[in-house]
């Protein structure tokens, strides 16, 4: 999901877009009037709406200089909005107080959505300094917003009242999430102890944008760099000379680069034969922030830690997991640890057979070691080679990414949904690597735009991730611009993106969140497309996995790209046969960084800053996921997710949403599959419904039940039983 640290205010959504785009509902006007008054210079592109298509942002006229005047007008124009509602002399209602609220800070919106994407996908000197800058100041602006007493009266007024005040339910359950956010952000505290959570506010985010920055440092600073390319041995063609163009593009002549991913494991490790060349990469992946250097981020993480279990104990939580997740859907951190823990046994055991299988292979090939982390990745596809004769050098031909991305994921969206695509060349773009896609609905108008960010660079963040320029609410009358953002392999030029079907899997993962944006079909922008607990927003994109390898949707796109013939049977057989191959390992590094986030996020507040190397060992000990050759996804010094992406004390969300999309599927299965009619069935009850119904109800309402964790012990392979019916 997305790694963009979005301004959480009330006035400011997440993203998304409806059905069939109806006019704005009949809402009244807002008592109190928005602030008109604007101080920035009307030569700055952030001054108004953009004139093009649903107010795509003006990329050609964007500065980076016209960011930091813009967040901090919208800023003041925002504070105004406030303190206006909050000074009416009118008694409090839905449409004075909260409906007012929502209709505020529509210019601090507008530039934050621009300037939060460049700066996770195409950042530099300039936007991280104003990074840095801001982020301080926008959590000072929102603890204005949340700690300023008055407004506070009128949303309990109105959060008092809602049931009786001829509320609709969506209205009540909006006036209801305003209360719990202010209560939540220290509404109810004296004020004191106010000027305290303000002060650790700033702190953390201020040492977030830090560790951000530090961070993509370390990562480019940590690449491998080669002299000779024999060192790259078993690296195809194309990647070699990719590693050519990445060390030419840093001005490294004669070497070759292999920038490092955000994951502890790099992809190109199950190719490169080179034993010393694999650890040394496995080496700088891990201790890529480690250095005792300007990019080491171990004190950044340990305060962050501390900071936050700090302002826990201040709004009354035993620790930080508890308050994060007292409005998710797991309710406690008890919960989601039994969640992880329960799949403890079943997965290292599965894990430790797929290490014994490839020791076995070591031993036969005379090796004379003990399989080692940075080995893992190489013997595993010797493995699966042996086991399914399944190579991934067979496999990439058939995954060109502009095949996979129209006859793949934009077919199957068309299959369930209707949706049809058209790239769009005379809409301004932020790097030539963009492409820009108008989406039209089945009746055939036009309802939003949607970007792709697919290529590695230095200045992108690492993973994948999906956010959005403009969300969609019924109440502003906008239509959603979404993207997509990646970090596959660069092909040197004029070569073709081979990908692999794990970069596949992430191409369709990620239009799932953009689907969740692109239906939205909502009236208020505060529950607008993937404004959803954490544990709930990666169902949409998850389930969207499951369609990379329907047969209708992969003979679509599995495609040799010079010869344009369908993948052999035989090979998509041994796909199929071999899906559940490596899951032990996958399952275990996975639940590794989840019990790690949690063990940070559990700690009792006011407790010593622990020596990282230390904690992180002994709390994977503590789990039961300590195992030598299996480290976690990622590591504490370079996890991201949990520091600056918005996952802290969240990270298990993956596998919580997972048992809900698994169990998903199992219905469309028992339904007849990919059909128009299943697919408009989850688009109406899932995906245009956002935050407007609690997600628990809402998924009861589709499946006639909560959700069963089966499916997904038998689609990772962890147990063979038969769906529960």
């Amino acid at each position: 999901m997305s790694q963009s640290r979005l301004l959480s205010l009330a006035a400011v959504s997440t993203l998304a877009f409806g059905c069939s785009y109806p006019p704005p509902a009949s809402t009244p006007v807002p008592a109190t009037t928005p602030n008109t008054t604007n101080t920035l210079s009307p030569s700055n592109p952030f001054y108004s709406a953009s004139t093009l298509l649903y107010q795509a942002p003006p990329f050609d006229r964007i500065k980076d200089t016209d960011f930091q005047p813009a967040i901090e007008e919208g800023m003041r124009q925002d504070l105004a909005d406030m303190e206006a509602i909050a000074n009416r002399a009118e008694a409090p209602t839905f449409d004075n107080t909260i409906a007012a609220m929502e209709h505020s800070g529509v210019l601090l919106t507008r530039v934050v959505n621009v300037f939060d994407a460049l700066n996770s996908a195409n950042t530099n000197d300039t936007l991280q300094k104003v990074d840095e800058l801001e982020s301080p100041r926008r959590a000072a602006h929102s603890d204005a917003i949340y700690l300023n007493p008055k407004l506070f009266a009128r949303v309990k007024s109105v959060y008092d009242g809602r049931a009786t005040s001829g509320l609709d339910p969506v209205q009540q359950y909006l006036a209801e999430r305003y209360y719990k956010n202010f209560v939540r952000a220290g509404a109810l505290l004296p004020e004191a102890d106010k000027t305290k959570l303000r002060a650790l506010n700033e702190e953390e985010s201020k040492l977030g944008s830090q560790f951000h920055n530090k961070l993509l440092a370390a990562t480019k600073a940590g690449a491998l760099i080669v002299d000779d390319a024999s060192e790259l041995a078993g690296l195809t063609e194309g990647e070699t000379a990719a590693a050519a163009e990445a060390a030419k593009d840093r001005g490294l002549t004669g070497k070759w680069v292999v920038p490092l991913q955000n994951t502890t494991q790099h992809p190109r490790q199950q190719e490169l034969q080179s034993r010393a060349t694999r650890k040394r990469l496995f080496e700088a992946s891990t201790r890529r922030a480690e250095h005792g250097d300007s990019t080491d981020t171990r004190g950044f993480v340990t305060r962050l830690a501390q900071l936050r279990a700090e302002k826990a104990k201040l709004l009354g939580y035993p620790t930080y997991a508890a308050y994060r997740l007292e409005t998710q859907m797991s309710k406690t951190p008890e919960n989601a640890i039994k969640l992880l823990t329960d799949m403890v046994p079943a997965a290292t055991a599965k894990a430790r057979r797929e290490a014994a299988d490839m020791q076995a292979v070591i031993d036969k090939q005379g090796g004379g070691f003990k399989l080692a982390p940075w080995d893992w990745q190489y013997y595993a596809e010797q493995v699966r080679k042996e086991k399914y004769a399944l190579d991934e050098s067979q496999i990439k031909p058939y995954f060109e990414l502009n095949n996979v991305l129209q006859n793949g994921v934009f077919f199957a969206a068309n299959k369930l949904y209707g949706l049809t695509f058209k790239e769009r060349h005379d809409i301004p773009v932020y790097h030539p690597d963009v492409r820009v896609f108008e989406v039209f609905d089945a009746n055939g108008g036009s309802m939003a735009l949607f970007y792709t960010d697919y290529f590695k660079r230095d200045n992108k963040g690492g993973g994948a991730w999906m956010s959005s320029f403009v969300d969609q609410s019924g109440l502003m009358g906008t239509r959603p611009v979404v993207f997509n953002v990646a970090n596959f392999q660069k092909p040197a030029p004029g070569q073709s993106a081979l990908l692999s079907f794990d970069d596949v899997t992430t191409m369709f993962h990620e239009f799932g969140h953009a689907l969740h944006g692109l239906f939205s079909n909502v009236q208020y922008p505060t529950f607008a497309g993937t404004n959803v607990p954490r544990d709930y927003v990666e169902f949409p994109s998850q389930f969207n996995e499951h369609w990379a390898l329907d047969p209708t949707v992969f003979a679509n796109y599995a495609k040799n790209y010079q010869t344009g013939e369908r993948m052999p049977q035989s090979l998509v057989s041994k796909i199929r046969t071999a899906r559940t191959f490596n899951q032990g390992f996958k399952t275990t590094e996975y639940l590794a960084a989840s019990l790690l986030d949690m063990a940070w996020h559990t700690q009792a507040p006011g407790a010593a800053q622990p020596d990282v190397d230390t904690f992180e060992a002994q709390a994977l000990q503590r789990f039961g996921v300590a195992i030598q050759e299996i480290p976690p996804r990622y590591r504490t010094t370079y996890f991201s997710h949990v520091w600056d992406g918005g996952y802290a004390a969240s990270y298990y969300a993956y596998l919580w949403s997972e048992v809900i999309d698994d169990d998903a599927f199992a219905w469309f299965q028992e339904n007849g599959g990919l059909t128009r009619a299943n697919g408009q069935r989850f688009r109406e009850m899932i995906l245009s419904r956002g935050g407007s119904v609690e997600s628990a109800a809402l998924y009861r309402a589709f499946r006639g039940r909560d959700p069963v964790v089966e499916p997904l012990l038998i689609e990772r392979g962890l147990k063979e039983i038969p769906v529960r019916r």
